[in-house]
């Protein structure tokens, strides 16, 4: 007996070999019968080189237990101890498994199963499996069989007998086996007219692939065949009932479990088709209505159990559709779609451990491939293989992917294959998750070799593995493209010119001639500039393919490079700062707008890097344009040059908004796209108003200081009205405005207004002059008397006007009326002036009412433009921009005197105050704010993507496209797109008619 407080020489033994509580093993060694485990050197040493020493010693304690009576306990124990193979399958089994040690406990005569240990059982096949699951004449034996047979497999697996695609190959063979053998079960216990269809399954997904895990959904497809002279409705019946009967013994939780379910999903129309079609149904329908992804999983279908020659057939008549599959007028938008993780559905707390859909998963690796074998495989017989790994291969062999590529790509998937297979193996439970429990790591560790320090070696090269399957998976589509048209060493595998034009295509590129001469330019020669960009282009081609257009986007990236490439802190910039390269990508092939402001200034580029404390694209306040743009003038020569500056200023920030605009909306690997869409719109709203405000107030001071010094003969204030005084103007607005004046004491009436005047038009002037600055146009069209009416006012000359011959059209315009530059004192003196006319006292009277209506009504019926589509203008469709605002607008001047809060230029801000006044449900509120959103939205869109102005979709279909990938949805959804935007608007003019024309 040990002494208190001194450890037994067992326990040090114990510790020593690894287990990690040592107290619990000691007390399961205290007995007499297992006396030889707890004096023997060997057996110990054996538990200790197991992935988990206190599970295995366990698992054998429940084994021994578990034997019928001493004899049989001590058989048991012998051949342990003097069988070295036997001892280190059995203890290996338990160490990495508790399920497997389940099963032995309750089948205390399995572990026989492994003393044989033959050659030729060395890598069993289908046969062999077949011959081991003969005797399972019902569900239950059938379970009990595969369970003797796993113990097989896993028993070389973690004896390192066979490597991962060894054990995957020998899983989908045993996979095999039981299919078949759960299809015999249902064939004896069917009725007689099952006889009267030929049946097939045809394994899909790993399965079908050869590289089955431990625990998975088996995927099938069923084909069945109808006799000659058989009714094929009443056979296609019986057939169905024989799979569905197979789906069931497999799949069905028995006292011994179950296998695994049987998965018939991918078959046409998923779960809603027939289980079981004719050959001739199967065709008919991958050649009229099947997806590219239904091609993509056609790869690895494989012929498994049943008719095995009508298998072989189905195979047949289905594989040169497969690899027609990237000729599909869709296919590309496909590719994008599908090219995209689906991690939505995966929580944030899994997205980390994920092993199989998270970043850098199984899934790029598998997809990657895949999609490569669609494109080429048409072409190259050698590349059809529905094995990853030897796919993989095939394509470095073909020079397809690059061989170092291949060879990183291929440790990579094996590692975390077999990382799956050791989390999947412990509990036989179907998951990809990589658990956080140091215990269940520190198995894992040890069962893949990490002995050291198995939980911190396991994440090191689970993360060290996982970052090159995400830096290789975008880049092995890529860099075979620069290696076409780069010079390699003699003898070293390169993609055909004609391969790389076929990937290409697949990815998007329109021109892919014109592609491969870009990537020529930008990737050829010894300069550091071409060395970075070698290195930068494989991911940037990932981003340009995941627009709309990849050949714009690829271009204007060669534009860019041609002006920047030789300045240092350019690619620099790209290399360095982790958001440039791809807040670049994004930004070029987004549309015109953006980069022709680039083109213009190039040197811009610089915005889209990181800033102290976050991104450089964050907008610049109002205050901090004007003091920029007033200074710049003032260190001017003249007035030319003052405005050319402010111009220059004005052009860089339009380039920082619009590429704030369309990072933010397509969202980055980073960060996800902006969810809240009225956030972006009023952030396009507030940043262009402020810039067009700062602007107007560095040209008027420019003017000022060119024409009379620093005092005018008169007091000048600018007014904003429509949209420029709301905060709401687009890329393509005009700005809106009113100039009011009044004489300085002393200065004559005349004198006056002609030096007002003289501004307004040299402003005007200075700002439209043809320049590499885009124009601000100045529109004061909504002045008292409109085009016909003087362009300058004096204040009393407003007043006047207002007191006797104001329209209640105007009231309406005033509503929007802000000061933006100018004389402050003077424009809050305007706005007291208007308010009265704004915010009637009492409201309107339903004259008032009528007029508006009636203007509105007018408006609708002349100002549409011929052969538009009403239900897709933006700005005068039915639930557009003119139905909201006019809707809401109309509330300000009946309530606006009573309500503070709805005195207000902003159409948002104003809806708000409308609904909390109680002066409209919160639900028809929502509608409109929805459909006011979603069209300004839409005009940015529009402008972002053509370059100018416009209020309907555009008709060419890659820039709709792009439009649609701005708004957020995916290739291949524009109809989608179109069909939301007429359900929101239709929604909205429902709420309009109630409030506006019925209210």
């Amino acid at each position: 007996m040990t002494a208190p407080g001194r450890r037994s020489s067992t326990f040090t033994r114990l510790l020593r070999h690894g287990f990690t509580d040592p107290s619990a093993a000691e007390r399961l060694l205290d007995g007499a019968e297992l006396a030889l485990v707890r004096n023997d050197p060997v057996l110990l040493e054996a538990l200790g080189a197991t992935a988990d020493p206190d599970l295995a010693l366990h698992g054998l304690v429940r084994l021994i237990e578990a034997q019928p009576g001493p004899t049989d306990r001590r058989e048991l124990l012998d051949t342990v101890i003097a069988a070295k193979p036997l001892r280190d399958r059995l203890l290996g089994v338990l160490g990495a498994s508790a399920a497997l040690a389940d099963h032995l406990a309750r089948h205390a005569g399995d572990w026989q199963a492994l003393v044989m240990y033959e050659p030729r059982d060395l890598h069993p096949g289908v046969e062999e499996f077949e011959r081991c699951l003969a005797d399972a004449a019902d569900p239950v034996a059938l379970r009990v069989a595969y369970r003797r047979c796993l113990l097989s497999v896993a028993a070389r697996d973690v004896c390192g007998t066979t490597d991962l695609a060894q054990t995957a190959a020998e899983l989908a063979d045993l996979a095999t086996a039981t299919l078949r053998a759960a299809l015999a079960i249902a064939c004896a216990e069917a009725p007689r007219d099952a006889a009267l269809c030929r049946l097939a399954v045809i394994a899909m997904g790993k399965c079908g692939g050869h590289e089955l895990n431990y625990v998975s959904d088996v995927d099938v497809i069923f084909v069945g065949e109808v006799a000659d002279g058989a009714d094929e409705a009443k056979a296609l019946r019986s057939a169905t009932s024989l799979a569905a009967h197979m789906m069931r013994i497999c799949s069905e939780t028995t006292v011994e479990g179950s296998i695994w379910p049987v998965d018939a999903n991918l078959r046409p129309e998923g779960r809603n088709g027939p289980l079981v079609r004719t050959l001739s149904s199967h065709l008919a329908y991958y050649q009229r209505w099947a997806k590219t992804w239904e091609f993509q999983a056609l790869l690895k279908a494989r012929p498994v159990a049943g008719d095995l020659d009508l298998g072989e057939e189905y195979v047949a008549a289905l594989q040169p559709l497969v690899w027609k599959a990237a000729e599909r007028d869709n296919f590309v938008a496909d590719v994008q779609k599908m090219r995209r993780r689906v991690v939505e559905n995966i929580p944030v707390a899994e997205l980390d451990r994920q092993l199989k859909l998270g970043p850098g998963g199984l899934r790029d690796v598998e997809f990657a491939v895949q999609l490569l074998q669609l494109v080429h495989g048409r072409d190259d017989a050698s590349l059809r293989s529905g094995t990853t790994l030897d796919a993989l291969q095939a394509l470095a062999a073909g020079g397809y992917v690059g061989r170092a590529d291949a060879a990183q790509l291929d440790a990579a998937y094996r590692f975390l294959r077999s990382m799956e297979h050791r989390i999947q193996l412990y509990r036989l439970r179907r998951t990809h998750l990589v658990p956080q429990d140091d215990a269940d790591l520190r198995r894992i560790g040890r069962s893949l070799g990490l002995r050291a320090d198995p939980v911190a070696e396991l994440n090191r090269e689970w993360k060290r593995h996982s970052g090159v399957v995400r830096r290789l998976h975008e880049k092995i589509f890529y860099q075979p493209l620069l290696d076409a048209v780069a010079q390699l060493a003699p003898g070293e595998a390169r993609l055909s010119a004609g391969a790389a034009r076929e990937r290409l295509i697949a990815l998007g590129y329109a021109d892919p001639a014109a592609a491969l001469r870009h990537l020529e330019a930008l990737a050829s020669g010894v300069t550091r500039k071409a060395a970075i960009q070698r290195t930068l282009l494989p991911v940037l081609l990932g981003w340009f393919a995941d627009s709309a257009d990849p050949d714009a986007g690829l271009l204007n990236f060669r534009k860019v490079s041609d002006a920047l490439g030789k300045t240092p802190w350019y690619l620099r910039l790209l290399r360095d700062e982790g958001a440039a390269a791809e807040n670049l990508a994004r930004v070029l092939s987004a549309g015109r707008l953006a980069p022709d402001l680039l083109m213009r200034a190039p040197e811009a580029v610089a915005l889209l890097g990181d800033g102290d404390g976050g991104t450089r694209l964050e907008p610049r306040s109002r205050a901090h344009l004007e003091q920029e743009i007033l200074a710049a003038v003032r260190r001017a020569d003249d007035g030319a040059q003052a405005v050319t500056a402010a111009r220059g200023v004005r052009r860089r920030e339009l380039f920082r908004t619009s590429a704030a605009d369309i990072v933010d909306s397509y969202g980055t690997e980073t960060k996800p796209a902006e969810a809240d869409q009225g956030a972006l719109v009023d952030r396009v709203g507030a940043a262009v108003s402020d810039l067009t405000a700062a602007t107007l107030a560095g040209t008027l001071r420019a003017v000022v200081r060119a024409g009379w010094g620093d005092t005018l003969p008169t007091r000048f204030a600018i007014i904003g009205m429509g949209r420029f005084g709301g905060h709401e103007l687009g890329y393509g607005s005009d700005a809106d405005v009113l100039f009011v004046h009044e004489p300085q004491e002393g200065v004559d009436e005349h004198e006056a207004a002609a030096a007002a005047n003289r501004v307004v038009g040299e402003m005007r002037r200075l700002l439209q002059i043809p320049s590499a600055d885009p124009p601000l146009l100045i529109d004061a069209d909504l002045r008292p008397e409109g085009k016909s009416g003087p362009l300058v006012r004096t204040l009393k000359s407003y007043e006047a006007y207002y007191r006797r011959w104001s329209l209640i059209w105007e009231s309406q315009a005033l509503l929007r009326a802000e000061p933006v530059a100018g004389d402050a004192e003077l424009a809050g003196r305007f706005i007291e002036l208007i308010d009265p006319l704004r915010y009637p006292a009492e409201g309107l009277g339903e004259d008032a009412v009528r007029e508006i209506r009636r203007l509105k009504a007018r408006m609708e019926t002349e100002r549409l433009p011929r052969g538009s589509d009403p239900k897709l203008h933006s700005k005068l469709g039915p639930g557009g921009l003119s139905d909201v605002e006019w809707t809401v607008q109309l509330l300000q001047l009946r309530h606006g005197w009573a309500e503070p809060g709805l005195r207000t230029t902003r159409t948002r801000e104003a809806l708000a105050a409308a609904t909390a006044a109680g002066l409209i449900p919160a639900e028809e509120a929502g509608i409109l704010d929805e459909a006011w959103v979603l069209a300004t939205r839409v005009r940015n869109a529009v402008m972002l993507v053509r370059g100018r102005a416009g209020d309907t979709f555009p008709a060419d279909s890659r820039e709709l496209a792009a439009v649609g990938r701005y708004l957020g949805y995916e290739p291949g959804h524009v109809g989608d797109m179109l069909d939301a935007y007429r359900r929101v608007t239709r929604r909205a003019r429902a709420v309009v008619e109630d409030l506006f024309y019925g209210g």
